[in-house]
């Protein structure tokens, strides 16, 4: 099931399964929302059904819209893991628990989290390969040289997350 939902960094295409929240996509117009749920399709073997009104799915809208009015810090859903597996899904784990809101990490730190020193190329991938942002925080992983890293939904997207928590000092929203 999906639903698009408005936020203050653009649309944003909400994806569940009956475990959980599956997915988040960033600038979730026509065409990106299309693409995404293709993907989806191919993964499940069914096309998504658009279900606004499921619980999950408006509970989800609900904490992302407390979240960009800055009045939570943390999100408490359900969420399917079944998009990541191996040392994507562990690193993804630990930034969801082990950074907590308003605070950074480096990619070569959250390696050594997981007991991986060195692998800070590998937590990369993990970040772009991320199927829950916002959700689950990569936009909180940055350069060890305090540089801002990449980011899948684009640079001014994370600099408005990261401006959002208090980590960068120019309000953005």
């Amino acid at each position: 099931m999906w639903a698009v939902v408005g936020s203050g960094i653009g649309p944003l295409l909400l994806a569940a399964t009956p475990t959980g929240l599956v997915g988040v996509v960033f600038h979730a117009t026509e065409e990106v929302r299309d693409k995404a749920l293709a993907r989806l399709a191919s993964r499940w073997g069914a096309e998504p059904v658009e279900a606004p009104g499921s619980p999950l799915l408006a509970e989800a809208a609900r904490q992302l819209e407390e979240y960009f009015a800055g009045a939570r810090r943390a999100f408490g859903l359900p969420l399917d893991w079944s998009l990541v597996s191996g040392f994507n899904r562990e690193v993804l784990r630990e930034l969801a628990t082990g950074v907590p809101y308003g605070s950074v990490v480096g990619y070569g730190d959250l390696a050594g989290r997981v007991g991986q020193p060195g692998a800070a190329q590998a937590v990369g991938t993990a970040m772009g390969a991320n199927p829950l942002p916002v959700v689950v925080p990569c936009h909180r992983v940055v350069e060890s040289d305090g540089g801002i890293g990449g980011f899948g939904g684009g640079l001014e997207t994370k600099r408005k997350l990261l401006a959002l928590e208090g980590v960068l000092p120019e309000p953005l929203f």
